[in-house]
């Protein structure tokens, strides 16, 4: 069996029908684990769980469960009975928590075995992955697949390696503005950042309530549909007929490109064209205005409530405070201790203005007219999706540099928007940079509550594209 390219749907196919059993799968899945230990990538390695639940499965486990015997990988701001979650902070290190996550528990009664729990951009707050609470390697930060020298995105950035790396083909990571599709866009996996409230968000360590949600990352889209459907139900979904399917391109989400990621899109429209895929230009007037007045004020300001009410719910005693002060990442002590704990937003020339009559503004006025925005650019020009570069630039050095506000904006800058609007948006991997050899991705992001369709456009694409080599 070639690993390097296999994916959950033929490892559960496989597994079906005996060709391969679970302990052997998942005994090679810890080995590779382990040999990467430079990459970050995991906070907890569950060897004996894992060994003992793909024992189990090949003894008596259902073979018709959608993922019977596949191993699998869970970020770790998202409780796993029995194992830590520490959310990539160290006053959560210790927090074991008894039950799953609801999105946890649809997965394991499906028969998928949990490897691990992935490292993360400290409490979920960056793009880089430059954590340095945790880790296995040599230095900080959750390292490229295809590159240790680089960032793996974050803030899902051990999800994204382990997956690039081939150590696993699926698991789940959390997305607020980017956190599954920065990384899958940067070490070549597929992901979808379903549409908010699609997945239930229980149990899963928050930046905010509005804008959170938890989303799967795999080999390929079909594989992001198979993990899609354990989580929120439905048949399977079929790939959708591309010559009935319409895309836009909005121009003012094709700046700030370097050289590899401007020419793979390009490249990556015309193979989709040449699919008879209608794609147009469209305008998206204020989408950069209106997204600015909601995406931090709605962050930062409901932090503080949600992580006090998470906390309790832990049963740890711990206070935001005590959280806060055990921060180990520079880029985010700054953040709780200059803007979230204060209740705080920056104003103009370095003022502190007062975040809540900011916030209540962005929920009643700003967010709501995203949303028209979209409703009607989606409507408006019979749309079925909007297409853009996930990341503007392709993987960055991975040092305490790679966290700086500017490159945090500049990751998010394509990825934030449908974010802040609740939409859904799919991660596809379209090739390696042409001098950089790094992944590139393409995101398409549809209306609200269309993630199946959206899906069924990924499905069919994921052979227009083909897997990306492994990395060397």
């Amino acid at each position: 069996m070639d690993f390097d390219q296999l994916t959950l749907t033929q490892a559960a196919a496989d597994l079906r029908t005996g060709k391969i059993t679970s302990t052997a799968l998942t005994t090679e899945a810890l080995s590779r684990a382990k040999a990467n230990a430079e990459l970050n990538a995991f906070v907890t390695l569950d060897e004996a769980g894992a060994l003992k639940a793909a024992a189990a499965f090949d003894a008596t486990g259902d073979r018709s469960k959608p993922l019977g015997g596949v191993p699998i990988v869970i970020k770790d701001n998202i409780e796993v009975a029995g194992l830590p979650c520490s959310a990539g902070t160290p006053a959560l290190k210790d927090y074991v928590p008894k039950t799953d996550a609801p999105v946890v528990a649809k997965l394991r009664a499906a028969g998928a075995v949990i490897i691990g729990k992935t490292s993360m951009h400290e409490l979920a707050f960056g793009i880089s992955g430059y954590n340095t609470a945790f880790k296995t390697g040599a230095e900080f930060g959750v390292r490229n697949a295809y590159d240790r020298a680089l960032i793996a995105g974050g803030s899902s950035s051990g999800t994204g390696a382990a997956i690039g790396a081939r150590i696993v083909a699926g698991g789940l990571g959390t997305d607020t503005g980017g956190s599954v599709r920065v990384p899958g866009a940067l070490n070549g996996c597929a992901s979808l950042r379903p549409t908010v409230r699609r997945y239930p968000q229980d149990g899963i360590a928050p930046i905010s309530h509005t804008r959170d949600t938890a989303g799967p990352m795999a080999a390929t889209i079909a594989d992001v549909a198979l993990l899609d459907r354990v989580i929120a139900g439905g048949e399977a979904i079929a790939p959708a007929d591309l010559k009935q399917v319409r895309i836009g391109i909005v121009k003012s989400m094709l700046t700030n490109l370097d050289a590899d990621t401007g020419a793979a899109f390009h490249a990556a429209i015309a193979k989709v064209e040449a699919q008879r895929i209608t794609v147009v230009g469209i305008e998206m007037p204020q989408l950069a205005e209106l997204n600015g007045q909601v995406s931090f004020p709605v962050a930062l300001y409901e932090a503080y409530d949600d992580m006090v009410a998470y906390l309790r719910h832990t049963g740890t005693s711990l206070t935001i405070e005590t959280l806060v002060k055990e921060i180990a990442s520079a880029d985010v002590k700054g953040t709780y201790e200059g803007l979230v704990l204060p209740r705080k937003l920056p104003g103009p020339d370095n003022t502190l203005l007062d975040a809540r009559p900011i916030y209540d503004a962005a929920i009643k006025t700003a967010r709501p007219a995203l949303q028209a925005l979209y409703n009607n650019t989606f409507a408006g020009n019979k749309l079925d999706a909007i297409a853009f570069p996930t990341t503007p630039r392709v993987a960055i050095a991975s040092n305490p540099e790679s966290s700086t506000l500017e490159n945090f904006g500049l990751f998010i800058q394509n990825t934030d928007p449908g974010s802040n609007a609740g939409i859904p948006g799919i991660q596809i991997p379209i090739g390696l940079g042409a001098t950089s050899k790094l992944p590139i991705g393409l995101e398409l992001d549809g209306p609200a509550g269309g993630d199946r369709h959206l899906l069924a456009i990924g499905i069919a694409l994921d052979s227009v594209f083909g897997r990306l080599p492994p990395p060397r």
